[in-house]
């Protein structure tokens, strides 16, 4: 059947590429700006635009929007991709044009950048920072540009020289690379640098709360704490030292043995509590005293 001749053509679907601009810092040294100022992050946003285009030519017909400041991974890595989110509103909201946009969002005329974006200070002694941007367009050229993605940055996305210096001197940072990664590229790079440091069951929630929040998940692996992850949410089993005993050291009859696990348990659970903090989560500490079921305790079952 042929469409009414009056009626509406329906919007194509649009999609997006969440992405960042990744900056490896010379060891021991910190950004010396938060944030570039509006005209500079239209400059920055301009060479990243140029760039991309480079590594797949379809990102050229997208929208690309930027924020103009950089973040630890953590604050990009969070449950329902916050920061990228907030870039998708005001990409929303920003004046429609015949073609392409490349909207880029700095500091203000002080130097401050707008709360929603505003990086936290206690987390701006990493070794790498990363400044997020989306690419938005139609399905199609989305996708395509996505599949290309996956397939070369890790391996070839270098930023070009002139945009690494451009992000260098606007942030006043010593730079020792800058890269293209996508989210997943970024999710995946920190999955391995967890498993490096003995994290690799944390992250295991971390991973599920960012790509599948819908999905429950448990860190249950002793000697570590017991985790559960469900409906957007971390409950942690809260061991009193009996309950530990009885989890962890049954067969412990040694005070002095069973008062340095239970010291040590405690000290690795707000780790794991402050890691998972990081990443946008809640922990609820559930108390868990000796014989009591932790894992009916922290809801198995009702996630």
């Amino acid at each position: 059947m042929s469409a009414h001749p009056t009626a509406t053509p329906s919007p194509k679907p649009r999609l997006l590429v969440r992405g960042a601009l990744a900056l490896e810092l010379v060891p021991g040294t910190r950004p010396g700006r938060a944030a570039l100022r509006q005209a500079e992050a239209g400059a920055l946003a301009e060479r990243i635009g140029h760039d991309l285009a480079l590594l797949a030519p379809q990102a050229a017909s997208l929208d690309l929007v930027l924020a103009g400041a950089h973040y630890d991974p953590a604050e990009l890595l969070r449950p329902g991709w916050p920061l990228h989110r907030r870039l998708e509103e005001l990409h929303a909201r920003a004046p429609q044009a015949g073609g392409p946009r490349i909207i880029a969002f700095g500091a203000d005329a002080d130097g401050v950048v707008p709360l929603p974006l505003r990086a936290e200070p206690e987390l701006q002694d990493g070794p790498l920072r990363v400044v997020p941007f989306l690419l938005v367009g139609d399905a199609a050229e989305v996708t395509a540009v996505a599949t290309t993605f996956e397939e070369i940055l890790l391996e070839r996305g270098m930023a070009r020289a002139e945009t690494a210096l451009a992000a260098q001197d606007g942030f006043a940072a010593r730079i020792e690379h800058a890269r293209y990664l996508t989210a997943y590229d970024l999710a995946a790079m920190m999955a391995l640098q967890y498993a490096n440091v003995g994290l690799d069951g944390l992250w295991t929630l971390l991973e599920t709360a960012l790509l599948v929040p819908q999905r429950e998940a448990w860190l249950d692996a002793p000697p570590e704490p017991l985790l559960r992850y469900a409906d957007g949410q971390v409950r942690a089993a809260a061991f009193d030292r009996d309950g530990w005993r009885t989890r962890y050291g049954p067969q412990e009859n040694d005070d002095a043995r069973i008062d340095r696990g239970f010291a040590h348990f405690q000290a690795r659970q707000r780790q794991l509590v402050a890691i998972l903090k990081v990443h946008g989560l809640d922990v609820e500490p559930v108390p868990c005293p000796a014989h009591a079921d932790a894992r009916a305790l922290l809801g198995a079952g009702n996630g």
